[in-house]
């Protein structure tokens, strides 16, 4: 058996504007720097083989916080384009709305420079991705990513394999429904969006029949059925005692020359239901998930 974590980044500077923010590469917020080291703290203890990392600033400097508080032999960091967030093509940095003009077509709209939220998944902005694009891609991603690390766990009869991916609200959202359809004893009717920054979900897998420290064998070509199990979602004890500094400097891009991005640590908790500026304004497909939970 192998235990991966979804871990979504830590807040950018994109998710204080209420623009689509994809394949758009802003860094992370001071905020943000502070949400990840809390993140990489809270790790501490717990061994991870191997990182994967989204290319994108906000995911790769999530994941160094994460990897810098593990401890010696610290886990290789690998980058990986599969993990990017959707692409949203024309619609990238421009502002987004909830509702469409029932009067006027989408491509009415797109002329005139406005991105509506698409309730469809086959529906894409002009020279981006859909959400079906999307979920290819995270198949992909789980096929490339994960299951060789389940695979060889299963050979070598090891349980302790835990790999990390650090991605993106929609992208982990998908390569968790990627998982759960590979279930050999069937796929819950759940809905894996609407992670805080930093948040994680985690997933167990483990070849059916296997066994703690005994060696399974099958072809190289061969994919046994697997045993997939959501244990957590959305978890973020991590960040319910950071406080935003105050004066604007919480929501400006993180300077690693800063000295005082220690004292950004502590104050109260994070208020329910989930403050704006505390989940991604730029997903808007996960705001309105939200909003109607």
């Amino acid at each position: 058996m192998i235990t991966v974590t979804f871990i979504r980044h830590g807040e950018s500077t994109d998710n204080l504007r209420s623009v689509w923010a994809g394949w758009s590469d802003s860094p992370l917020s001071n905020h943000g720097m502070n949400q990840a080291r809390a993140l990489g703290e809270s790790f501490a203890d717990t061994h991870l083989t191997i990182i994967y990392t989204s290319p994108l600033k906000r995911a790769h400097m999530t994941a160094t916080a994460l990897r810098d508080a593990q401890s010696e032999p610290k886990p290789t960091l690998v980058i990986s384009p599969l993990l990017r967030e959707q692409h949203f093509g024309a619609a990238e940095g421009r502002a987004w709305s909830i509702r469409q003009d029932p009067n006027r077509t989408l491509e009415e709209h797109f002329a005139n420079d406005q991105y509506p939220v698409l309730y469809d998944r086959s529906q894409r902005f002009p020279g981006g991705e859909s959400l079906d694009d999307l979920a290819a891609r995270a198949d992909e991603a789980v096929c490339q990513l994960v299951l060789p690390h389940t695979l060889q766990a299963a050979r070598l009869g090891t349980q302790d394999v835990h790999i990390a991916l650090v991605s993106h609200g929609l992208c982990i959202s998908e390569m968790v429904a990627a998982l759960v359809k590979r279930n050999h004893e069937g796929v819950p009717d759940t809905s894996y969006r609407g992670l805080r920054n930093t948040a994680w979900a985690r997933v167990t897998i483990q070849v059916k029949g296997e066994r703690a420290g005994e060696a399974m064998g099958f072809n190289e070509d061969e994919c046994p059925p697997l045993l997939v199990k959501v244990t957590d979602f959305n978890r973020h004890d991590h960040i319910n005692s950071i406080k935003r500094q105050k004066g604007g400097i919480g929501r400006s891009a993180y300077d690693p020359k800063q000295q005082d991005i220690r004292n950004f640590f502590g104050g109260t908790a994070v208020k329910d239901p989930v403050e704006a500026l505390e989940r991604s304004e730029s997903n808007a497909a996960d705001e309105i998930v939200l909003e109607k939970n």
